[in-house]
């Protein structure tokens, strides 16, 4: 086998004009897509972190028909007392969470004594929002993050269309689950960063004032938001979690709880599958370059080497080993061009990192672009260039193992 190698780089190395066209076509799409995987990932890897660590959470558990109607914010399909102390213990005891926080979602109106507007607002707890969505308090652009009793973050757009400031007062009223209209005098504590995609545009109380504001003896909650230990294992997690509350029933055998990933509530993970979808695209085309590529050089190289391959045939070199002859050259043009484009690729990932290109999402401004070298992905490419490249020279490789040798000496 390895005089097979040594005759198959040997060989390679006669045309070597042909070879190094092929290899740096074969280098240059693996430098397409190596560059362009690290990039997307990279920003899906971003902003998929935005979402969850700044808003959602890896995973939401709601009571059983919460999210058809979440845009009204219903407060009658709150958690009771006792339903949330079915669902803490569940997730207690799971191996997968690390965090949870509990939240009051309710709609309201707020008033600056000289216009009055819509204001979405979300009463949390924040030593426990702040450990699992950990960017929220890097949200806030003026005043703090640590709300204290009486005082709202206010949304940006808010903010700025009603000319609010950190200290104003503003009234906050809201209609309860009885249907009584409640008003409480606020501070506004700080102003937050407007985000894209479901509370992105929420404002935050504590949830004592919220219980005080909605005239409830106990906070009855809307929503319990969830950080993963590993969010690499978000679907075992999802299983497990999701199998636990199913077997929580009502009295009428219903499902008591409803559990949802972070895709399920942010639109981005409709962008975020396109992503996905189109670096299939890319590796198509990449896997067609190359088929195409060594396909026609291995081609070229039966045509001009008939002669050559009458003469080893006819001094009794088995078909089989022409066979491997030809898929070795084709194997190591393969090789060649995947070590070239890998180390290429390297580079270029390296120099995109050190040029700190900067992106918007949303309204935010300033994200950096920090591509990443990952092995896994390095290995699968080139696996699958190496394998394109042999099952590229296969049939030229099979045409030459099975021509005559009478004829193959007779062909100019």
């Amino acid at each position: 086998m390895l005089k097979i190698f040594k005759m198959a780089v040997r060989n390679t190395l006669r045309y070597a004009r042909r070879s190094l066209l092929i290899v740096s076509l074969i280098a240059v799409g693996v430098i397409f897509v190596q560059v362009y995987m690290a990039a997307t990932n990279s920003y899906k890897n971003l902003i998929i972190s935005q979402i969850t660590d700044s808003m959602l959470g890896h995973i939401q558990i709601h009571k059983k028909g919460y999210l058809v109607s979440v845009e009204n914010v219903p407060l009658n399909m709150n958690l009771t007392a006792c339903q949330m102390t079915r669902a803490e213990a569940i997730l207690k005891g799971s191996q997968y969470v690390e965090s949870y926080s509990t939240r009051i979602k309710l709609g309201g109106m707020i008033s600056n004594f000289a216009e009055t507007t819509n204001i979405r607002l979300a009463a949390i707890a924040p030593d426990d929002e702040f450990k699992t969505v950990p960017l929220l308090p890097s949200r806030v652009i003026e005043g703090t993050s640590r709300i204290k009793p009486g005082e709202v973050l206010v949304p940006e757009l808010l903010a700025r269309g009603m000319k609010l400031k950190t200290g104003d007062t503003v009234v906050l009223v809201a209609t309860n689950k009885d249907g009584s209209v409640n008003g409480k005098q606020f501070t506004v504590g700080g102003i937050i960063e407007t985000a894209p995609g479901p509370g992105g545009r929420d404002g935050y109380i504590l949830l004592a004032d919220a219980t005080e504001f909605l005239r409830t003896d106990t906070p009855e909650i809307s929503e319990i938001a969830v950080r993963l230990k590993d969010f690499g294992g978000l679907e075992p997690a999802f299983t497990a979690l999701a199998k636990a509350f199913a077997q929580e029933k009502t009295k009428d055998g219903k499902p008591v709880f409803e559990i949802h990933t972070w895709q399920k509530l942010s639109p981005f993970a409709s962008i975020a599958k396109m992503i996905d979808m189109m670096t299939l695209l890319v590796k198509i085309m990449l896997v067609a370059i190359v088929l195409i590529g060594i396909m026609n050089v291995m081609i070229m190289s039966v045509y001009e080497r008939t002669r050559e391959i009458g003469t080893i045939a006819a001094i009794g070199t088995q078909p089989s080993t022409i066979l491997a002859m030809f898929m070795a050259e084709g194997l190591c043009l393969g090789a060649a061009g995947v070590l070239a484009g890998n180390i290429i690729s390297v580079a270029v990932i390296y120099a995109v990192r050190f040029l700190k290109i900067t992106f918007s999402f949303g309204m935010r401004e300033g994200f950096i672009l920090t591509p990443a070298v990952n092995p896994v992905d390095f290995s699968i490419i080139s696996a699958i260039v190496l394998a394109v490249a042999v099952f590229g020279s296969l049939q030229p490789a099979w045409k030459a193992s099975r021509l005559e040798p009478v004829k193959a000496l007779k062909s100019v």
